[in-house]
């Protein structure tokens, strides 16, 4: 930390309660005593390194952003995108149809096992608009990871792109080549895919699109048709990710996927949901096992199914609650679901409705940025593309909290309360040239979110 006549820092604070979003103060770093309250930092142990923050340009988010008038627009993509909103840098798109999407499609012909007839025109209406966009107002492209939720529905054992169902053995070759096909053309169109996912949740039959692979068929799907079609199309930079699915089965899956040193070999790292609980330590583990590989949290949202009666403060708790968790596990890049959303959580083609940080009102007129919206903020706007995650200790479990070193030096610090009562902590780091603690004695109030940030003199808030 620096000395108080170096400079101070900046906390920024979100509290619902007084009305107080992203309010910013700045404020002096001093030696401190205190050893009763205490949040440790360690800048000088190190941890993963963080890629970034994003969400998902799915077709409902694009079909929503494209009824919007001009400065809707302008809004939406500052608030996502831009220096005064979340910053972010990655983002998430689907090959085919999802279930966040105005019904079932494909880019081929049905039958087309040749892939003659491939087209992605129907991105080019609304989702590919809309990620241009995004990369005008972030003045740089967005690095996209690319998921699908169904081959067209001759490839699959059911006939249909929704109900599960798997790829069937003759069109896995058809298949890898499709993923070369998109990938190509969107990079021919200014847009960079990174990543792919080989299947989102590849486990779950859902009544929407889905499709079913066991770990064995994951694996030899990447070692024998995927991995060698991204090869020979000059491809091999785009990073492959397995699983993409829930936490609780991360370990296992993974390491079933691994079956042997080639696969592992190829494959870049495992993507993970959230919707069956926390299962930090799961991440922690994969850390252990394979601390080569990187983790992407890919998909999380607050289900109208399971919680429509949650209030804005609980919403936005399981977002920060779940990043600082999954921050601290391990993880080096995390996504949330769609980006934008009408007032009814949708559309969705099956009624699988859900809440986004950013929805729209009133059939498009206007659009409400909702409590989450600022609490991922909290993280997005701060930890930086680059960063290495720091050692850190607290005093209780009342505070959730996480720390990192940006590449420009500033610390990130972010601390959490989700209990009922306002909670004091000293946030200290040994100086060794001065042999003290400094830090700030600070209090959070109740159900509220605060970053800080460390010889930040000249950050921006």
């Amino acid at each position: 930390m620096e000395k108080v006549k170096q400079g101070g820092l900046n906390i920024i604070t979100t509290d619902e309660k007084n009305n107080v979003y992203w309010q910013a103060e700045k404020t002096a770093i001093t030696p401190v005593q205190d050893s009763m309250c205490v949040i440790n930092l360690y800048p000088d142990i190190e941890y993963q390194t963080f890629k970034g923050f994003g969400g998902a340009f799915t077709e409902a988010a694009a079909h929503v952003y494209s009824q919007m008038g001009e400065s809707n627009k302008a809004g939406i993509m500052e608030a996502l995108f831009g220096e005064s909103g979340l910053r972010y840098n990655i983002g998430r798109i689907h090959m085919n149809s999802c279930d966040f999407s105005l019904g079932n499609y494909v880019y081929i012909d049905e039958g087309d096992d040749t892939l003659a007839t491939f087209d992605i025109s129907h991105d080019e209406k609304e989702i590919i608009p809309m990620i241009k966009d995004a990369q005008e107002k972030a003045g740089t492209k967005i690095e996209l990871l690319m998921s699908p939720w169904s081959p067209p529905a001759f490839m699959k054992t059911n006939n249909d792109m929704n109900n599960g169902g798997s790829l069937k053995p003759q069109y896995a070759s058809a298949w890898a080549e499709y993923f070369v096909k998109y990938i190509k053309a969107f990079r021919n169109r200014g847009m960079e895919i990174k990543y792919l996912t080989v299947q989102n949740e590849p486990m779950a039959v859902q009544t929407w699109d889905s499709c079913i692979y066991t770990a064995q068929e994951e694996g030899n799907f990447v070692k024998s048709f995927l991995a060698p079609a991204l090869i020979r199309n000059g491809l091999d930079d785009v990073g492959i990710f397995v699983w993409d699915h829930n936490k609780e089965e991360a370990v296992k899956r993974f390491r079933d996927v691994l079956f042997d040193k080639e696969v592992e070999r190829l494959v870049r790292g495992e993507a993970l949901h959230w919707y069956t609980g926390d299962h930090f330590e799961a991440i922690e583990l994969l850390r252990r096992l394979y601390p080569d590989k990187e983790i992407f949290f890919t998909e999380g949202c607050v289900e109208y199914s399971r919680f429509a009666d949650s209030d804005e403060i609980k919403k936005a708790e399981m977002y920060a609650h779940d990043i600082i968790g999954n921050l601290n596990a391990g993880i080096n890049a995390s996504l949330d679901w769609n980006l934008l959303l009408d007032e009814n959580g949708g559309p969705n083609h099956v009624g699988n409705f859900c809440a986004a940080p950013i929805m729209a009102a009133h059939g498009g007129n206007m659009y409400e940025k909702r409590l989450s919206y600022y609490y991922i903020g909290h993280f997005s706007r701060f930890i930086k593309k680059g960063a290495k995650r720091i050692g850190l200790t607290r005093y209780t479990d009342a505070v959730e909290a996480t720390a990192f070193l940006n590449p420009d030096g500033t610390k990130t610090v972010v601390i959490l309360n989700k209990t009922e009562k306002e909670i004091p902590y000293t946030l200290r780091e040994w100086v060794e040239s001065e042999q003290m603690y400094m830090g700030i004695e600070r209090r959070i109030a109740p159900h509220s979110i605060q970053t800080i940030i460390l010889q930040a003199a000249d950050c921006k808030n």
